[in-house]
């Protein structure tokens, strides 16, 4: 539930920011929402950061830089991207992940999760042709999109493997934070510090900053915890399925056959990652045993 949470944060966060970079640069941008969403969550814990391991420390500094380096080349590159092209590219990392988990940690992936992995990639898909293009495509950008996948892939498996983030997940989640918003504000400091101009601004970055950064992080590290990186992957993965609802919801978008099948496929892709073994053994879901004579 917590990472589902996750995706429908980050699902309503990228149409808001795609907006919002319109009238802001990245940099500034980015440093504000992060900054202010490590200030929020150190405030409501100002002791969270006292006694850290060293490896702690570490996690939290690694995975900061991943994420804020796939975080910036996405948000650059989503300049030059209709949001269904990046969306979609930017989700392959689903795919991504047991393959970098399986050449670099030799992390063996069953076949029901390769298969549930798969289908979250078709939906993706299915919902960017759904959607349309909305552009021509630019190379450049999409390789640096697919950079940032390969990034997020990385990032979630360190997240998974980390002592020091099993055992401080509120610490490690402000850490992150933190390492985002000064490598993004030191890419922003050069030209000065853009801010919102109308309160429909402030409104979205503070949606960014406390419901995507804050607590869409802090349940992310949580949710971790307890659901291996690639299960996770696949479950983060739905994205595409919030982010459609919020367009029918609020802009009145059509229901089509297309959205129905991509998210048909993204919630039976979910069920083979969270349901037991056990539900699909054969015969589970047919008679009971034979009455004992």
């Amino acid at each position: 539930m917590l990472l589902l949470f996750v995706s429908a944060a980050w699902g309503s966060a990228f149409p808001l920011m795609k907006d919002l970079i319109a009238r802001m640069p990245v940099a500034d941008l980015l440093a504000e929402r992060y900054g202010v969403a490590a200030l929020v969550l150190l405030a409501l814990r100002p002791r969270c950061l006292r006694g850290l391991t060293e490896d702690t420390w570490r996690a939290g500094l690694v995975l900061g830089l991943l994420f804020g380096v796939g975080q910036t080349a996405q948000a650059v590159a989503l300049h030059d991207l209709p949001s269904s092209v990046s969306g979609f590219a930017v989700g392959s990392y689903v795919v991504i992940t047991p393959v970098l988990g399986l050449a670099l940690l030799g992390t063996r992936v069953s076949g029901r999760v390769w298969a549930a992995a798969a289908l979250a990639l078709f939906a993706m898909a299915v919902f960017a042709l759904s959607r349309g293009t909305g552009g021509a495509v630019s190379l450049s950008a999409l390789a640096v999109t697919l950079l940032s996948a390969v990034l997020y892939a990385v990032h979630t498996l360190v997240l998974g493997a980390s002592a020091g983030a099993r055992r401080d997940a509120y610490a490690v989640t402000v850490i992150q934070l933190g390492t985002i918003a000064v490598m993004t504000g030191l890419l922003a400091v050069p030209d000065g510090l853009t801010l919102p101009e109308t309160p429909v601004d402030w409104a979205v970055l503070g949606h960014l900053s406390i419901v995507a950064c804050a607590l869409g992080f802090l349940a992310r590290s949580y949710g971790q915890v307890h659901v291996p990186p690639v299960p996770a992957a696949v479950i983060l993965s739905t994205q595409p399925l919030w982010v459609t609802a919020l367009a029918v919801v609020v802009h009145g978008e059509p229901l089509t056959a297309g959205v129905f099948l991509g998210g048909g496929l993204t919630a039976l892709a979910v069920l083979l990652v969270v349901l037991p073994r056990e539900a699909f053994r054969p015969g589970r879901w047919g008679r009971g045993p034979a009455p004992s004579r």
